[in-house]
């Protein structure tokens, strides 16, 4: 396998994780003036930021209800992923399945060695051999990258300031400075503007990172029409899927190789770039391939 380093894409998530990691060490000090239980803030966020890091793989498999299956199960499954990881010079990530028929897939996970790779059964009943081995690859690409553990991470930090938009109200009604009530209001609406930027940086980077998947997984499998084919086959899928099955996992999207589109939540700011962009890209490195 010929890897070579996207320093594009190091490059956008030590941007993106300054300019988050700045912007919420701002965000602190709003909290400081404008809370009186700032320890406890601070407690939760700890908690939570802790309970994210070091349990996103269980807990990205729990929400998608998707389980860790061994290689009795999936023999196919589990002999793919482990050539797969080989050529990718990766341990083998624990593999899941989701019994769904939306036909996804995603990584997750902090670092190399505690990642997962997760698709549903639709994927698998969709796509043919070369194909699903495209998706896959595209996932370990992802592992390879790091770029899971930095969404997962940068994500957190979003949700944060949401929490605080939704329930900073039940948190005191402000400290008095000088006799003037410095009102939560205030704390809740510089949030409100924390998490509109946090949300834009996460989906840019997002987007940049997917391109970036794509190439690693054609390199890895070295067939990159395959993967081209099976993000034609899963587009061209969704439309199938009843609206119900895709509202329940739509928070995944992020994650996922194909974002779920679902009314305005779906188009509000796209985690992906549109799938003719990423395959005009893989038919581009497909005919670089060939004129080797």
């Amino acid at each position: 396998m010929e890897w070579q380093t996207d320093w594009g894409l190091r490059g956008r998530m030590a941007l993106t994780m300054f300019l988050l990691f700045a912007l919420y060490i701002v965000f602190l000090g709003v909290l400081v003036v404008a809370f009186e239980n700032l320890a406890l803030i601070v407690v939760v966020m700890g908690l939570f930021l802790g309970a994210q890091f070091f349990f996103s793989d269980k807990l990205a498999l729990y929400s998608m209800g998707a389980r860790t299956v061994e290689p009795e199960e999936y023999p196919e499954l589990h002999r793919t992923v482990d050539r797969l990881a080989q050529q990718a010079d990766l341990p083998k990530p624990k593999v899941a399945v989701a019994d769904s028929r939306v036909p996804n897939a995603f990584a997750t996970g902090r670092s190399k060695d505690s990642s997962a790779v997760c698709v549903t059964t639709g994927i698998m009943d969709t796509l043919d051999q070369d194909e699903l081995e495209g998706v896959l690859a595209h996932e370990l690409a992802h592992i390879k990258n790091r770029d899971v553990m930095v969404m997962t991470i940068a994500s957190f930090l979003s949700t944060i300031a949401f929490l605080i938009v939704r329930w900073g109200w039940l948190f005191s009604g402000g400290r008095e400075r000088g006799g003037q009530q410095v009102p939560v209001i205030v704390a809740i609406l510089i949030s409100l503007v924390v998490w509109v930027i946090s949300f834009l940086l996460i989906r840019t980077l997002s987007r940049y990172r997917e391109y970036a998947a794509d190439r690693g997984g054609a390199m890895i499998t070295g067939k990159p029409a395959a993967l081209a084919n099976a993000l034609m086959k899963i587009d061209g899928q969704m439309d199938k899927v009843p609206k119900e099955d895709m509202r329940d996992q739509a928070e995944m999207n992020a994650f996922f190789i194909i974002p779920i589109d679902v009314g305005w939540i779906g188009r509000l700011a796209s985690t992906h770039p549109s799938t003719e962009k990423r395959i005009d890209r893989l038919q581009d490195l497909e005919r670089e391939l060939e004129s080797r």
